[in-house]
């Protein structure tokens, strides 16, 4: 396990919301399966051992946490459904994840039931804490596009229910339905909220390096914030160096331990039609080397360690704006992290990520193919291998 140092209140709680187990008891290739999560995770395994479902199942949570409807984050889901699984008397299938969130409210169970054929619905879900259901839906008439819910109330009527959309997570809903005026409804809006804040501060990222070669057109698609596929690498660079030179500095450092050939600086050119390119400068030379011409490793090692060493306010994150930065945890989901890298590019990268998840301001959750990734930085290792 990592050494890395959380924050916590006086409770001894920790201070910011964050996700410390995935659980997919019926997801994909996943049966059953429990995947603790550190500062640092790494998912490793053999080729359909479910590394990729892992992520997905993380990355579903949170598309759902920041209000998405189910079709939107599952494009798929008969696919989801686990192999052989059988279809009950009236044809339904269906798959479950769930989560637990640690923070000021304690330890947080989430827990969903979906149903994928013949439509896509929610079925059931479950927010418990200490033991305590604090809320719970459940599918009663199939005929109607919502769940009933029923959530902890404890005041004059123990119970509170409503109808709730079928295509939504109903914990997300509930800041806008529970009135908070008991101390019931405060623990139900606590333990929502801190499940909320957790999972909509994340930030799915696969560097394409194809799409990384082109010219960079600055200002396009909310310009200033790095996209998944960090094809505005070039846009992310002039802005980091022009506003934090220390960060800049250590990125110029990554680069330097992770390309070939000496590495002095890092820099842009803006061509003539108003496009930018970043450019590795070389020492004396009076011309650099343009990204475009470096390798696809060298690409992914590059964006990889832009993503560790900045933050919200670079990458494209939907945080919880009521929710001061202090009080969030970033993680960020990375798919074959060590793809097309060296030996010498994942021990760097990875050391990079032990560094900057330890500061408590970031995670990192990835999928990596090379088990020799595993023996370094007290990263929590879960292998999915027999």
């Amino acid at each position: 396990m990592t050494t890395a140092t959380t924050s916590r209140d006086r409770t001894g709680r920790p201070d910011r919301p964050t996700v410390t187990e995935l659980r997919l008891s019926a997801f994909r290739t996943h049966r059953g399966a429990t995947i603790p999560l550190g500062p640092l995770t790494l998912i490793t395994g053999p080729s359909g051992s479910g590394k990729t479902s892992v992520l997905e199942a993380f990355e579903a949570l949170a598309g759902l946490g920041a209000g998405a409807t189910l079709g939107s984050v599952f494009r798929d889901p008969s696919g989801c459904v686990p192999e052989r699984a059988g279809a009950d008397a009236q044809g339904r299938r269906g798959f479950r994840i769930g989560c637990t969130v640690d923070g000021p409210a304690g330890p947080v169970r989430l827990d969903l039931a979906v149903q994928a054929e013949p439509e896509l619905r929610v079925v059931g879900e479950r927010l418990t804490s200490e033991g305590q259901t604090l809320l719970s839906t459940a599918l009663r008439d199939p005929g109607r596009s919502t769940v009933q819910a029923a959530w902890h109330t404890a005041g004059a009527v123990p119970v509170t229910r409503a109808p709730l959309p079928d295509d939504r997570l109903g914990t997300a809903l509930l800041p806008l339905r529970v009135a908070g005026k008991t101390e019931g409804q405060l623990r139900v809006l606590a333990a929502a909220e801190q499940v909320v804040v957790a999972l909509r501060s994340v930030f799915p990222c696969d560097p394409q390096p194809h799409r990384m070669r082109e010219p960079v057109v600055p200002g396009q698609d909310g310009g200033g914030r790095l996209r998944r596929g960090c094809d505005n690498l070039a846009e992310i660079l002039r802005r980091t160096r022009t506003e934090c030179g220390i960060r800049h500095g250590r990125l110029v450092s990554a680069a330097r331990a992770g390309c070939v050939g000496p590495v002095t600086g890092l820099t842009t050119e803006e061509h003539a039609n108003g496009t930018l390119r970043a450019v590795l400068a070389r020492g004396t030379t009076l011309h650099g080397t343009p990204v475009d011409r470096l390798g696809e490793g060298e690409l992914r090692y590059l964006a990889l360690a832009l993503v560790l060493l900045t933050g919200p306010g670079v990458l494209a994150v939907d945080t919880v704006a009521e929710v001061p930065p202090a009080m969030q945890t970033l993680t960020v989901v990375a798919d074959g992290l060590d793809r097309a890298l060296d030996p010498r590019q994942s021990r760097e990268l990875i050391a990079l990520a032990a560094e900057m998840c330890a500061r408590g301001h970031i995670r990192l959750l990835a999928a990596v193919g090379d088990a020799g990734t595993r023996e370094t930085h007290g990263a929590t290792v879960v292998d999915l291998g027999p």
